[in-house]
């Protein structure tokens, strides 16, 4: 098993960096730039992304991150194993954000009526703050599982 834990360390470490950085990206920048758009090109653009987001290259780095984490947890011993477990609860932490607050708001987004600024007014505010906190989580994952590795 300690044979493994390299590997997943490594793979946990690149799959969780994706994931962070994507909603550090949005955090940072892509939220921001359409904070500064009209309502309907808001609602036009977050609707084509969610539809463009659900594909195999996200779903297996989104996915894969706390399957990694998992694996590098089960893998370590000692002092590592803690931190890879914190990793790891992290990393699902993200997950279940993802799917308890992000998805609906997407789903409520997709399915509201024609009026942009109302579809708008009940989804930007609480998805940006739920992206924070998937940004945290998914950062602080991987902060744990660089902890993992380090100690290895």
């Amino acid at each position: 098993m300690a044979d493994l834990l390299p590997v997943a360390l490594v793979l946990a470490l690149v799959l969780g960096g994706l994931q962070a950085g994507t909603y550090y990206a949005w955090a940072s920048g892509v939220m921001p730039g359409l904070g500064r758009v009209d309502d309907r090109t808001f609602v036009a653009v977050m609707r084509e992304v969610n539809r463009a987001i659900v594909n195999p290259v996200f779903l297996a780095s989104f996915l894969g991150a706390p399957l990694t984490a998992g694996a590098a947890a089960l893998a370590a011993s000692g002092t590592p194993r803690c931190w890879a477990v914190a990793g790891t609860a992290l990393a699902v932490a993200t997950v279940a954000v993802t799917g308890a607050r992000n998805v609906p708001l997407n789903d409520a987004l997709e399915a509201g009526g024609g009026d942009p600024a109302a579809a708008r007014a009940g989804f930007e505010r609480a998805w940006r703050r739920w992206n924070v906190v998937r940004t945290l989580t998914s950062t602080g994952s991987v902060a744990c599982l660089g902890v993992a590795a380090c100690l290895s």
